[in-house]
């Protein structure tokens, strides 16, 4: 499974022709203001774009199952989890108040490793969520893949975290 910068720039021009970095005045989610937003939705819902993340972040899974918070990352999930066979979870930003009350749908058993996928890292703050949801359950992760990360201090508070972030793309890259 060979995906080297020709699938990596195609995804490249994909994103850009998608305007997926727009330009104005954003709060995100980590609730800091911003000049410029990443909407990675925008491209997660069109079959080719997102058929080529799930091929660029494939590589990073190994034998890791698959993590993703909804509702951003859960077809990025999907779509890495096609691509690799590996099964995935989708975290729910909080627990259901009804049902099962679960945080996490889909199997995390004692000892399982765990990649988390997302569309965007600003903080990390989501992606944490994420990570300690999992780990509440005995599971390991050391490992999270981001379509795109605005550099601006997720790597650094994640690897504080034990947890590597690997980006396909920093924000500058896309506009």
């Amino acid at each position: 499974m060979f995906h080297g910068k020709g699938v990596k720039e195609v995804l490249r021009r994909m994103l850009v022709e998608m305007r997926v970095v727009q330009t104005g005045d954003f709060v995100l989610a980590s609730g800091k203001r911003s000049k410029f937003f990443v909407n990675i939705k925008r491209a997660s819902t069109d079959p080719k774009v997102l058929r080529e993340i799930g091929k660029e972040m494939a590589p990073h899974v190994g034998d890791a199952k698959i993590a993703g918070m909804a509702l951003g990352a859960v077809p990025i999930a999907v779509a890495v989890a096609l691509e690799t066979d590996r099964p995935y979870v989708m975290v729910r930003k909080e627990a259901k108040d009804h049902g099962t009350k679960e945080l996490i749908e889909g199997e995390v058993n004692n000892g399982d490793t765990f990649v988390v996928v997302e569309d965007v890292a600003t903080t990390g703050g989501s992606t944490m969520k994420v990570v300690n949801a999992l780990r509440e359950k005995g599971a390991t992760v050391k490992k999270a893949i981001v379509v795109v990360d605005r550099e601006e201090g997720a790597t650094e508070m994640l690897s504080q975290q034990g947890v590597t972030l690997i980006s396909i793309f920093k924000a500058k890259d896309l506009i």
